[in-house]
């Protein structure tokens, strides 16, 4: 099975590739001077977005690597006349490398001065090469086409049309208080506290591997190898519990490059949720996955690879050779801990949040529970003892492990079905294929069918029976949500919403309530009627947003004013209808990023980043009619802090409103 593992090492890997960048942490122009007749000076500025940072030319050799400038033609066309020179740069001292490091922030400014040999020549190309760096770097390759325009000076620019200026124009609104939108402390809590539920599912994650056959026979074996050495030479015990600090450091590892593209791009997470082709690419690989633990065929890196890292930890020695024993581990037991590390990765690109630091909570917490055994059992080795014999019921973990791959693959193709608007999989379609999924998973429990592979086993477990029982009860909790005796609120935001059904509905909008979906009209309707607007960034794919309005907007309270005291406009970020062609424009950002507004989707995520710096959803945000920002913006919560919320925003409108007619009244009494 040699093309299956290259195949999901290749997909899980180029992950972060699929995400298309949306913005350039250095943006890069060009400008020329002419000197005299024949001597000419280029200039090159780049913009660095804040926090990055680009190397000099030249910064100390051992550390991060130096810009290199590639001017083609030279010495036939025309001369270098000295080296290029740099504006002012940074010297800072570098504990990893232990060099000094010499770089730019905020801008960089290259100039180079040249003698035409060639009359003629009317272009230079010149390429440059460049890391520019956050958390980790980035290699570039930029190329400059410098064209010689009789010594009048050149710069490189994007322009926009105006038609693109009247447009982008039109999205930006004049709103006023808008320092109100940064009043909540509460939001950086809730991150945080998202972050600890994200790390508890990669433990839970952990710990479920641990029971995998990958895994599990290996505990025995490795303990054994660092107590026998203890009785040697006194270390073990800490080389043991070196063992698993750099099992957590290899997980952790993994996570790093996710915080490259969450960085250059800051939309990534609606990316991966919103994404039609990566949504079907995912579905196709947890499809892949769960066969695989279902022992159709089995995912193996290469066995060169283990063999490798096994030789050079026996080399090595010491803690780096403990280093290479914990990636032996992490390359031999890949056949089990892929498919829950690919659940995972899949379950934090669904999670509310930053996505990278999501995933590094989550690979953090995989790798605390992998880790876990082999240094608790290399302090108390008397509890080796305790642990289970290996046998069948690993490959009872497996099967159930494939099954859940199974419901998590068809969320994917939920998410692909719903922003493209396609219609095949409805909520109750959806809640049907769950139904068979788990009465499946129950049968399987029950001993009714087993799969080919798996010999006979005389008894039923006790854990497999609870297991059983279990999924049995779900299967009928799901059974109750399909003819609606349960509204599934312990599954909202998988399913697809109540309104996405094959029975006709009144509303296309969450619970049935009155909304609209284009900006102009809902301001219409607000000042028709004298209402504050609640704005509702949220998207089709947006699992949070499901859970807000079937948790949060149902409450009887919150919908009383939702459905009565507000006007709802729902804008979808993740909607990939196509604009018509006249609407269709390109908007430059301050940065120099130009980014062409093409979907509905778009214009609503661009507006959303415009008018309030954000780009995640559920994101809610209230205004007057005529743009006042009533209250501070607000995301995933509770019943209690939403209500209180809204009617913070309903009391400020009312304030505001009242202190206008004053002012009306007022001026309408005042003496001629």
């Amino acid at each position: 099975m040699r093309f299956p593992h290259i195949l999901v090492l290749s997909l899980f890997l180029s992950f972060p590739l699929w995400g298309q960048v949306e913005q350039e942490p250095v943006v890069w122009s060009q400008a020329i001077e002419k000197v005299s007749d024949s001597v000419i000076e280029i200039k090159f500025e780049g913009q660095i977005e804040e926090g990055w940072h680009v190397y000099s030319q030249f910064t100390d050799p051992g550390g991060s690597l130096p810009s290199e400038f590639t001017f083609n033609g030279a010495g036939e066309d025309f001369l270098l006349l000295g080296k290029t020179e740099e504006s002012t740069t940074i010297k800072e001292y570098s504990d990893i490398f232990e060099v000094e490091e010499t770089f730019f922030k905020k801008k960089a400014v290259f100039t180079q001065r040249i003698k035409l040999l060639n009359p003629s020549i009317r272009q230079i190309d010149v390429e440059l090469f460049y890391q520019v760096c956050k958390e980790v770097c980035i290699p570039k390759d930029y190329l400059f086409k410098v064209v010689l325009d009789g010594g009048k000076a050149v710069t490189e620019s994007i322009t926009i049309d105006e038609r693109s200026l009247a447009l982008g124009a039109a999205l930006k609104l004049d709103l006023k208080n808008k320092d109100k939108l940064y009043l909540n402390e509460e939001l950086n809590g809730s991150k945080k506290s998202n972050l600890w539920v994200i790390f508890g599912l990669g433990f839970l994650g952990g710990l479920i591997a641990i029971l995998t056959p990958c895994v599990f026979p290996m505990i025995p074996l490795t303990v054994s190898f660092f107590t026998k050495h203890s009785e040697n030479s006194g270390s073990g015990v800490w080389q043991a519990l070196l063992y698993g600090f750099f099992i957590v450091l290899i997980y952790f590892l993994l996570s790093l490059p996710f915080h490259v593209f969450d960085s250059v791009d800051p939309q990534i997470l609606n990316t991966i949720a919103t994404n039609i082709w990566l949504n079907l690419g995912f579905f196709l690989l947890f499809v892949f996955f769960a066969f695989s633990f279902f022992g159709f065929y089995e995912l193996t890196l290469p066995s060169s690879w283990s063999t490798k890292m096994d030789t050079i930890s026996s080399k090595v020695g010491g803690g780096l050779g403990i280093f290479f024993m914990a990636l032996t581990l992490a390359i031999v037991s890949f056949s089990c801990t892929g498919p829950i590390l690919g659940g995972l990765l899949g379950g934090t690109a669904l999670a509310e949040g930053n996505v990278s630091y999501n995933l590094s909570a989550g690979m953090t917490g995989f790798g605390v529970a992998l880790a876990l055994p082999f240094a608790l059992f290399a302090l108390f080795p008397a509890l080796l003892n305790k642990l289970p014999k290996s046998g069948g019921w690993m490959n009872t973990v497996k099967v159930v492990l494939g099954f859940l791959e199974l419901a998590l693959a068809f969320k994917f193709l939920s998410n692909a079905d719903l922003v493209g608007n396609w219609g095949f999989l409805k909520r109750e379609v959806f809640i049907g294929i769950w139904i068979l999924l788990f009465l499946f998973l129950t049968l399987y429990l029950f001993k009714v069918y087993r799969f080919p592979h798996e010999g006979k086993e005389v008894k039923m477990p006790k854990i497999r029976f609870g297991l059983g029982i279990v999924s049995g009860m779900f299967t009928l909790y799901l059974v109750l949500g399909l003819f609606n005796y349960s509204h599934l609120k312990l599954l909202s935001g998988f399913p697809p919403p109540d309104f996405y059904s094959i029975k006709e509905q009144t509303s296309d909008c969450p619970l049935g309530l009155p909304c609209y979906k284009d900006l102009d009209s809902g301001i219409a309707k607000a000042k028709q009627e004298g209402k504050p607007i609640l704005l509702d960034f949220t998207g089709w794919a947006c699992v949070n947003c499901r859970r807000m309005e079937e948790h949060v907007w149902s409450d009887p309270e919150i919908f009383q004013i939702l459905n009565e005291e507000v006007v709802l406009i729902s804008l979808y970020i993740d909607d990939r209808n196509s604009l018509a062609k006249e609407e269709q424009f390109s908007y430059k950002f301050d940065t120099g990023r130009v980014k062409k507004v093409e979907t509905v989707g778009d214009k609503w995520g661009t507006f959303q980043t415009i008018n309030f710096g954000a780009v995640s959803q559920p994101y809610y945000v209230m205004i007057s009619p005529d743009f006042e920002v009533l209250n501070y913006a607000i995301q995933n919560t509770d019943v209690e802090t939403y209500e209180a919320w809204l009617n913070q925003g309903l009391a400020s409108f009312q304030s505001s409103s009242i202190t206008l007619r004053s002012s009306l009244d007022q001026y309408i009494n005042m003496p001629n």
